[in-house]
């Protein structure tokens, strides 16, 4: 059996700062140490189970996170961005994937990072009217993909809004309950490490006994993309498919959720651009 990881870092435990999140940030070594022994300790716990491989998709920012000089032979890894399907690049073909390190959408109170995809551009993504978070978006790329989550472990807002909502027959680890968007309690690793082992024990149990399901939406699949200042809409109308709404609203329709989540991967990528044109010009 093969299984997928994608491996993002707001909803990691211990991080609280934006200096742990990026690439030059204080602490962003520290947050590299713990996401990879969270990812790490998964697979080594999938590799008991029965799977023979294991993908990890590294997902946050420009997906070069996670350190890669202790990586076992099972293991293979997705780095770097742009690339197919993002944050669920490499989950085709695969038995079963699991989400690590996963935050709570845009406008979620009191939950560290909250965001859906592009925190300086995006204020919301529908899809056929369901507000969606990163773990929805991909967890219905990989429904289509006929490859079902069968765990997640984060911040504890999104496994209650999203998570037990929608799928509430996934294993999940809340690794941190949030205290406010930069300050959050959490277990220690001893005690994390041992939660994220059962999870994916009883995960992988589920599989073998025919209970884990997919996550899948309904063709056609419109996309309705709310952003933070109509300069970002501005962009995103330029492309023939899309329609502008208002101000800061667009919405575009596809005849599937992967086609879907790739239009929608290019206009925050083009919102990207605009942000850094901004930046520049001041």
């Amino acid at each position: 059996m093969k299984a997928f990881i994608s491996v993002d870092l707001e909803g990691m435990p211990y991080l609280v700062i934006p200096g742990q999140l990026a690439l030059k940030g204080i602490l962003h070594d520290e947050a590299r140490k713990i996401a990879t022994k969270i990812t790490l300790t998964v697979a080594d716990e999938l590799r008991k189970n029965g799977f023979e491989k294991v993908i990890i998709a590294d997902s946050h920012g420009p997906m070069v996170n996670l350190l890669i000089d202790d990586l076992p032979e099972y293991v293979e890894i997705v780095r770097g961005f742009p690339r197919p399907l993002s944050m669920v690049a490499g989950a085709e073909g695969c038995d079963a994937a699991l989400f690590l390190g996963y935050h709570a959408k845009f406008g979620t109170a009191k939950s560290t990072f909250d965001h859906t995809y592009s925190g300086g551009t995006v204020n919301k993504v529908e899809i056929n009217g369901v507000t969606a978070s990163e773990f929805l978006l991909n967890a219905y790329v990989a429904g289509e993909l006929q490859v079902p989550v069968i765990a997640v472990a984060g911040e504890a807002q999104l496994i209650k809004d999203d998570v037990k909502r929608h799928a509430p027959w996934i294993e999940t680890v809340a690794l941190k309950h949030s205290l406010s968007r930069l300050s959050a309690k959490s277990p220690s690793m001893i005690t994390i490490e041992k939660e994220l082992r059962e999870a994916v024990k009883n995960a992988v149990d589920k599989l073998k006994h025919g209970k884990a399901q997919t996550l899948v939406v309904r063709a056609p699949v419109k996309t309705r993309v709310t952003f933070l200042t109509s300069l970002y809409a501005d962009g995103a109308e330029l492309l023939p498919i899309v329609k502008r709404l208002d101000a800061l609203r667009v919405e575009y329709t596809s005849a599937s959720m992967i086609e879907a989540y790739k239009t929608f991967e290019l206009l925050a990528i083009a919102s990207m651009g605009l942000f850094r044109m901004l930046e520049d010009l001041r």
